[in-house]
């Protein structure tokens, strides 16, 4: 009974914000996903990085990265050379005056580690919320991605 009456609410919940209008001066939260995402394919460091909040938080499983220089390090640089045709579908999103977010599956196309290896295939869940800035700009807060074992590619 408990988890029915969960169901429920939650399901209220999702048809009431996905009804619900955006303010006209909120995010549009697809452009900014598809900004990001775009920037990522392009191997486009610089501006993945300038799409980041000072102190945006990564979550990767035991991964727990805090700020733009830290995540930048280590999820930017560190995994930028090594999956290619970032993809997103989304389950989810829904913005207001000062935040934005969107969750839903990715897939990324794993380069092979190294000459003679096989290439592979990853997908998991991701939520990516943005916020916007004291400037008016819109910056990536957080970022979680949940992501299952690499498949090789055949």
């Amino acid at each position: 009974m408990k988890s029915l009456v969960c169901s429920l609410f939650l399901a209220a919940a999702a048809l009431t914000s996905s009804c619900s209008k955006a303010p006209a001066d909120s995010a549009n939260v697809q452009n900014l996903n598809r900004d990001f995402i775009n920037a990522w394919n392009s191997r486009d460091s610089g501006k993945i990085t300038g799409m980041m909040a000072d102190d945006i938080t990564f979550v990767q499983g035991n991964a727990h990265w805090k700020g733009k220089d830290e995540v930048g390090q280590k999820w930017v640089s560190a995994t930028l050379p090594t999956i290619a045709n970032l993809k997103t579908s989304v389950s989810s999103s829904n913005t207001d005056d000062n935040s934005a977010y969107e969750a839903g599956t990715f897939s990324v196309d794993v380069q092979p580690a190294g000459p003679g290896q096989p290439a592979g295939f990853g997908e998991g869940n991701y939520i990516f919320y943005w916020k916007k800035a004291a400037d008016n700009t819109w910056k990536l807060s957080y970022a979680q991605l949940e992501d299952l074992p690499v498949q090789r590619r055949n």
